[in-house]
């Protein structure tokens, strides 16, 4: 399977990928919503309804199969980027379901119920787990970084960073530092455990974009005091 599109860097791509399927390629697209174009034979989409053992109560999840040769289009949400991992053997890593775009044949998807612990913490019953060799495509708000995780020192990473963590993690529901810090922060994963937690590092700040953008303080000081200020400090 060949893959083009607007690529930064580093294998990750935004706006969209195109897939290049192979007489022996198939991929099983998670999103058939993003699939933009398609250039094959009809019979080669099969749709199917996933069983995820009731991971999202009564919606009907749908999952497309297609095989080569053939073409097709996937578009990216604005502001994420795809990044495909390649993976061998048995994988450590509980995904959450959402940040999955696709994955080839060759590898097996499953649904995993997690410890009682961790299902109070993050509120989710399942979450996925791969197997096999292949390739996974994973989307993301910007590139995807390892975090290696200690199984005594905790790491304290935003929750909405969180792309997937060991299946053996430690997780709750945190903050850290002093009080001003804690008041003023995003809720944490409190985790430790061996392996590594795999973040998104891109994650839009409205906030700090818009703080970004304003003016200098001085810049409108100077507005505001000096005679006819609003003219010599657009």
């Amino acid at each position: 399977m060949e893959i083009r599109s607007d690529t930064v860097s580093g294998g990750i791509h935004q706006s969209y990928a195109e897939l290049l399927l192979e007489r022996e390629d198939t991929v099983h697209v998670l999103h058939p919503g993003q699939i933009v174009a398609f250039q094959g034979e009809s019979a080669r989409r099969e749709d199917k309804l996933m069983n995820l053992q009731g991971m999202y109560g009564k919606k009907k999840l749908i999952r497309s199969r297609l095989s080569g040769p053939s073409r097709l289009l996937l578009a990216l949400p604005g502001g994420y980027t795809l990044q495909c991992l390649s993976l061998a053997g048995n994988e450590d890593l509980l995904f959450e379901f959402r940040h999955l775009l696709f994955y080839t044949e060759g590898i097996e998807m499953r649904s995993v119920m997690q410890s009682f612990k961790n299902m109070i913490a993050t509120k989710d019953v399942m979450r996925m787990k791969f197997s096999g060799n292949g390739t996974i495509g994973i989307i993301s708000a910007g590139p995807l970084r390892d975090w290696k995780l200690d199984p005594v020192n905790p790491s304290y990473i935003d929750t909405r960073a969180l792309i997937a963590y060991p299946q053996n993690a430690s997780i709750e529901l945190s903050v850290y530092g002093n009080h001003l810090a804690s008041q003023h922060m995003n809720y944490q994963w409190k985790m430790t455990g061996a392996g590594s937690a795999l973040l998104q590092v891109g994650r839009p700040d409205a906030q700090l974009e818009q703080f970004v953008s304003q003016d200098s303080l001085v810049k409108r000081m100077l507005r505001e005091i000096v005679p006819f200020g609003g003219i010599w400090f657009k």
